[in-house]
């Protein structure tokens, strides 16, 4: 491997995409190893670490409106991106420059070791991942921010962000089971990869998924000798729905019960906010936070490709997985829509698409649904998925070469007082969004 000459951002986001070819999984004393090369940047930074197998972004961008609305500045490290990589790294709710993103980039650029790489003796090279965590803890201690909040990639225990050398808070959001083939195929052992995150001195705050990961993540935090704390469905209460928002209550620790607005019709939200604002209590003592800046938090905070109204009556919501499709069912069940429903449905090959697909074909919820080809390389075939939904008889369905072609199309032949949904992918997701922001449907 042969050093380049990168001298702009499109030529340092082409090596980062084209960096998984040419590297492989480092272990966790590699990464740290070179983190403490970068001088420990972590150990300037108040870190809320955040892990789960579904909800961890909603719950990072809960969380990190509720403390800017208390004055706090922020700093969020979350993946994936939908649209443009530099999505993954916000502080004060704007995401980093070009400029700072290459020159954050050349930072860990300069720093391998460039002549052992190009002999091929097994030099230290950071993963996709690894790099952009590395270069979130070069931005972010620039910003001196209050608060980080790094959101992990996949797992816990082996995740890059889990080299930081100590945290404020470890939250672990809804667990099922997902990469199974890396992270277990039991929810006792994914929960044990999750438990990966918790350290001595920061407390934990989880939800209450079942009694078996239950049991794993409090045994491994009274090992730790820390407080564990739980969230459940009744830590919160559904009011009601009001013009495309939702009106619930969510118990807290300090104030009893708060009436709070979500901006979204997705009802598994409630869940993410709830987890958030118990987090957002647990800081300093519960004294981060008033009743009124958690009001604002809740109301003012947006999460891109949840369940999104992108267009009047078209909604994006990057339920990837079984659990997340379940959610988005319970949602679709409920959004009291007047006119037909129709899906626009993508899915990556290494979920359990089909039984994604028969969850979704099954429900009975959708007039139409229609398969896209995705542009990632890891898309599970739509004639595939085409073959699926021809099972279901009363389900109609249609299969589009390409995601463009499809969303056109769909839009074009809607009914009066028809919805459609797009789901199934945060890669569709941003296919769907990238097309919206340049105008190409």
């Amino acid at each position: 491997m042969k050093k380049q000459s990168i001298a702009s951002f499109e030529e340092a986001e082409r090596y980062l995409n084209e960096t998984p070819r040419f590297t492989t999984k480092n272990t966790m004393e590699d990464t740290r190893a070179f983190l403490h090369r970068l001088g420990d940047p972590d150990r300037r930074l108040r870190i809320i670490h955040v892990a789960g197998t579904n909800g961890k972004g909603s719950v990072c961008a809960y969380l990190r409106s509720v403390l800017e609305a208390a004055g706090y500045r922020v700093s969020v490290f979350t993946s994936p991106h939908l649209v443009d990589i530099r999505e993954r790294f916000v502080t004060d709710g704007k995401m980093v420059s070009r400029e700072d993103f290459l020159r954050a980039f050349l930072h860990i650029y300069h720093m391998l070791d460039w002549e052992a790489l190009d002999r091929g003796t097994g030099a230290y090279h950071p993963t996709f991942f690894e790099y952009l965590f590395f270069m979130a803890m070069v931005l972010f201690p620039e910003q001196s921010p209050d608060y980080c909040i790094l959101e992990t990639g996949l797992g816990g225990r082996l995740d890059a962000t889990n080299a930081v050398w100590g945290k404020e808070l470890a939250v672990i959001t809804h667990i099922s089971l997902d990469h199974v083939e890396y992270l277990g195929d039991t929810v006792e052992k994914i929960a044990g990869e999750k438990a990966g995150i918790l350290c001595a001195g920061a407390p934990l705050l989880y939800w209450d998924t079942c009694p078996e990961t239950d049991r794993v993540l409090e045994q491994r935090a009274a090992e730790l000798g820390i407080p564990a704390w739980s969230v459940s469905k009744s830590d919160y209460r559904f009011l009601s729905f009001t013009n495309k928002s939702i009106d619930f209550s969510v118990r807290t620790r300090y104030y009893n019960n708060i009436s709070l607005t979500l901006h979204t019709i997705a009802a598994y939200q409630m869940e993410n906010a709830a987890l958030a604002v118990r987090a957002a209590e647990l800081l300093d003592g519960g004294q981060a936070v008033t009743p009124e800046q958690i009001r604002r938090g809740i109301r003012d905070a947006f999460w891109a490709g949840r369940m999104e109204e992108v267009l009047p009556e078209v909604y994006v919501d990057g339920a990837h997985n079984e659990d997340g499709i379940r959610a988005f069912l319970e949602t679709v069940e409920a959004d009291q829509v007047r006119g037909n429903r129709t899906l626009l449905f993508g899915v990556v090959q290494d979920k359990d698409y089909v039984r994604m697909t028969e969850e979704l074909a099954g429900s009975g919820l959708f007039h139409r649904i229609a398969v896209a080809q995705m542009q990632t390389g890891r898309a599970a075939a739509p004639e595939k998925l085409g073959e699926l939904l021809a099972g279901y008889p009363g389900c109609e369905y249609c299969v589009y070469e390409n995601v463009s072609k499809a969303f056109r199309e769909l839009l074009g032949s809607r009914g009066p007082g028809e919805r459609l949904y797009i789901a199934g992918s945060l890669y569709l997701a941003g296919e769907i969004k990238e097309m919206l922001e340049n105008d190409k449907f």
